[in-house]
Parts: C-alpha cells; structure tokens; sequence
C-alpha cells in the first residue's frame, strides 16, 4: 500500500504554493491545496462525530463546488464511501437514500433540509470545515481492492448502472497519465464536467500528489471563464470541442483573425495540450486543433475499465486512440469486438443493474467486454470502429457500421450530431441535430450530396431528418456526456425515421 497514491493524498500534504480555483460564471474562490488538504481533514472529523465509520456511505448530488472535493476528501480520509450523484438525473429524497444505502446525503438541491435528517444542505460542509477544533483522524490505509466511491454509467439507455470503482485501477490509470504528460508546477487543469463522473476527480486528486493548479468551472462557464484563468490544459469531451471550434471559426472570420489567434483568445495564451474521450472525436475536428497550435489528444476507455488507451506527446497516431496503458491489456475477438484486461480491474461486477447485466459484461478477473469494434495496428495503436450493436445488417446481407458514415455527416459545420438508422433493412436514415437555429437545410442537403458521392452505395443516406429541436441533456437526447441516446432518439423522430421520401426534412 506504500505506492498507492489515493493513500499518499489522503495521509502526506501536498507541496505549498499550488492551488484550487473555483471559476463560475460569477467567480469563486481560490485555495491553496494545503488549506483544502486541512480542511478536508477537519471535515473527516466532523463526518466521524456524525457517527460514519469506514465502508459507510454518503451521497453528494451537488453542481461543482469546493464543498464538494472537501466532502470526497474527507470520504477518502476516514474510509467512507461515496456516492457521486449528477444533478439533474436523480432526485434528493429519502428514497434515494434507501435504495443506495446512504447514510447521508449532501446536496445543493432546495429540497434538503426537510424532514428526513439524512438529507443534508451541502453548504453544511462549510460549517464543518471551519470546525477548527476538530482533530482529524488517522488516515485509512486503503489496499488496492478497496472501494472508495460508487460511480454510475452515462444511463445511455435504462436506469444508471452503480459500479465500485477500485483503489488499484484509480491509482494505476493516474500514474499512467502522469508518465504520458507530466504534469507538475506551472500547469493548471481545467475542469468542468461534474464531479459525479470519477474521472473528473482525477485532476484534483493528480494535483495535490504531483503539485500543479487546478481549475473547476461548470460547462455553462468554461468558455467565459478560460480566457480569464489560462489553463495550461483543458479536459472536455468531443461535443465540447466542437462547439470551441465552431466558435473560434466565428471569432476569426467576424475580427479578421488567424484561427490560431482566435483559439489563444478562447482557450487563453498558456495551453500546454487538449484532452478529450469518453465519445468518439471526428478527425476534422482534431486536424483543426492541431494545425491552430492547440494540440489535442484522443483517449479511449470506460466506466468499467477506467483509461485503456491515450494518445499523447511522442506517441499519437491519427485516426486511433491511442497506445494501451501500461497495466491495461486490449484483446480482439473474433467478431472484432473488444474486451479488456486489466492488472486492478475496476471492479468484476455491477453493484446496482438489471439482473444479467454483471454477467454480459463483466468476463472472469473483471475482463471487460466493451461491445465496441476495433483492431490494433502493427505498432499497437488502437482504431474503434464503431459499436457492434450498431452494425446494419441490410436485406442484401451487407453489413454497414454506421460510425464512419455519421462522422462523414458530422463534417459539416452545419451539423453538430449525427446518428444513423435503418428503419426497413434497405436504406439509411440519419436523423442530425443542427449546429445553428434555424437549421440551413439548403447547405445540410449539399453535404449529403457530397458525402453519398463518395460513399459506397450501401451506405449513402437516403434521408435526412433535422431535428427541430438540437439534441441537449436538457431534452433527454444527449448523456451527460454529450453521446446521443439513440433509443430516445429514435422515438421521438419515429414517423419521420420510417416514412417515404428522399432528401432533406426538417421537423
């Protein structure tokens, strides 16, 4: 347990002089890392005289906040698990305490406070914080198959499924990043999607063990506020990406401006490198970064695996995902689809999902089949296909994987989703959300003119439906992050999926 770096973080301070910025669209507060490694301390406390002993656990269902790290600090301090719960997709009531075995739950939501003494205001934390006679307690040693915290998937389709994430595959996908891009002094992370999602705790969890800023804003915020706090690099996934690169297109062509000069004015002046994964980024979009002096890296991995595969400096090959992490091990079946081996596997099964569920994905030792298509080229670069449920199988009995072809769609500044049915096993149907209201249905219908030309005759598009309204989280359309939900999808567009007549429709 000596190497781990969760126990490192949790029982050494971290170096002075590096900070945590919290950056909302009306500003925040900065702290210096030893104060949030002290009073994450003192919390740790306070959660204790609460009575929470190790394997206890508590909720926090809260937007970015500095409450927020203090609580999953302290968590990690005295052995409590946690629960991270995204606003928005679950509701704070009893019932969520009942059905997760909460012992608390702190929340931002107005309903806290109530009757029932277990749903706690996450502002609480303040007051427990300052508690300055509050004695922290020894840290836990935590061994590499200990469970710190309870993650849940994207909810893509159904309920979200819970999964205990492992001390050993958070310790190892860290010290994997560390390897690849060095982070240290001078550099300040900027994070923005929510903390309920672990991978974004890895930023804070990386600065306090290696001694470099870091930036937590809110997706609503990023773009006003990263000019203003010049991070040095930027997590985000595809769609985020695309939106930056259809605004720094605007900024140059409204000011006269090198495209280049645009992005220093979004991104800020000081960007080291670009990071994004989680859904797949469409090689125009990662040309573009990359020729407008902002580097930008593709990853690959999953809730059940962690980061599998990551391109970086030194090591990146256009159109994969990169090279397979050390302690990570990619194997191709058959079929083509890929599974994953891991040295500390997330975890072998789902603590919450329909019955069955465990058994379809998790393999023995927690392999991991991930249901995506793939293969690894000569050098043991990864290329992801596609999803195999994604594969049509057409009445002539040509099979069409539909990734290529929405990426093709994708292309168009006109269009910012794509997703691609199948409706009669004889022809496509592309349903596309539109990058701009009201949509140019006349350029979206020159792009589909343009791609068929070059596709084969199988995979051209038959028709194409834009959606009325653009596919959000708000409206259910979109994970939170930002992948199409293709059932929901598809029934809201049902009728005009599966009715007669070629070209472009606009609902």
């Amino acid at each position: 347990m000596t190497d781990s770096i969760i126990n490192r973080i949790v029982g050494t301070p971290p170096a002075p002089g590096h900070h945590l910025r919290i950056a909302g669209l009306g500003g925040g507060p900065t702290v210096e890392l030893t104060e949030v490694y002290a009073a994450a301390g003192r919390v740790a406390a306070r959660l204790r005289r609460l009575g929470l002993k190790p394997g206890d656990r508590i909720g926090i269902l809260a937007a970015n906040c500095l409450e927020w790290v203090l609580l999953d600090l302290a968590a990690l301090r005295c052995g409590v698990v946690t629960a991270g719960f995204e606003p928005g997709k679950f509701a704070p009531d009893p019932a969520l305490l009942d059905r997760y075995g909460l012992a608390l739950l702190f929340t931002d939501r107005p309903e806290a406070g109530g009757a029932d003494p277990r749903l706690r205001p996450i502002g609480e934390v303040n007051t427990l914080a300052a508690d300055t006679g509050a004695v922290p307690p020894e840290p836990v040693g935590h061994p590499p198959d200990a469970i710190t915290t309870i993650k849940f998937t994207s909810g893509s389709t159904g309920e979200p499924k819970g999964l205990g994430a492992s001390v050993g595959s958070i310790d190892s996908s860290l010290r994997a990043v560390q390897q690849m891009f060095t982070h240290g002094p001078g550099d300040d992370i900027f994070v923005f999607l929510p903390l309920s999602l672990l991978q974004q705790r890895y930023w804070i969890y990386s600065a306090l063990a290696y001694g470099h800023d870091v930036t937590l804003s809110s997706y609503e915020a990023a773009f006003a506020t990263m000019r203003r706090v010049r991070p040095t690099v930027v997590m985000g996934v595809p769609g985020f990406f695309e939106a930056a690169k259809r605004h720094i297109e605007s900024e140059a062509e409204r000011g006269g401006l090198d495209p280049a000069e645009a992005g220093r004015r979004l991104f800020g002046d000081r960007i080291r490198y670009l990071w994004t994964g989680s859904a797949p980024a469409s090689a125009a979009m990662l040309r573009f970064f990359d020729a407008n002096e902002l580097p930008i890296y593709e990853g690959y991995g999953l809730n059940e695996t962690c980061i599998v595969t990551k391109n970086h400096p030194g090591a990146s090959r256009e159109g994969s995902v990169g090279r397979v992490l050390p302690g990570k091990r990619v194997l191709i079946g058959p079929d083509g689809v890929v599974s994953i081996a891991a040295d500390h596997p997330v975890n072998v099964r789902y603590e919450y999902a329909a019955p069955g569920e465990s058994e379809r994905v998790f393999g023995p030792g927690g392999l991991v089949r991930t249901g995506d298509l793939g293969y690894l080229d000569e050098d043991g670069y990864l290329f992801i296909l596609g999803r195999a449920d994604d594969v049509i199988v057409l009445d002539n009995g040509k099979k069409v994987i539909v990734r290529p072809i929405e990426e093709r769609l994708r292309a168009s500044p006109e269009i910012e989703q794509c997703v691609v049915f199948c409706p009669t096993q004889t022809h496509l149907v592309a349903v596309v959300s539109p990058a701009r209201q009201p949509a140019d249905a006349e350029a979206i219908a020159a792009h589909l003119a343009e791609a068929n030309e070059v596709l084969a005759p199988d995979e051209r598009i038959h028709r194409v439906v834009v959606a009325g309204t653009p596919f959000s989280i708000g409206n259910g359309l979109l994970t939170s992050q930002y992948k199409p939900r293709r059932k929901e999808i598809f029934n809201m567009y049902q009728s005009e999926i599966t009715s007669i007549g070629e070209g472009v429709h606009v609902r």
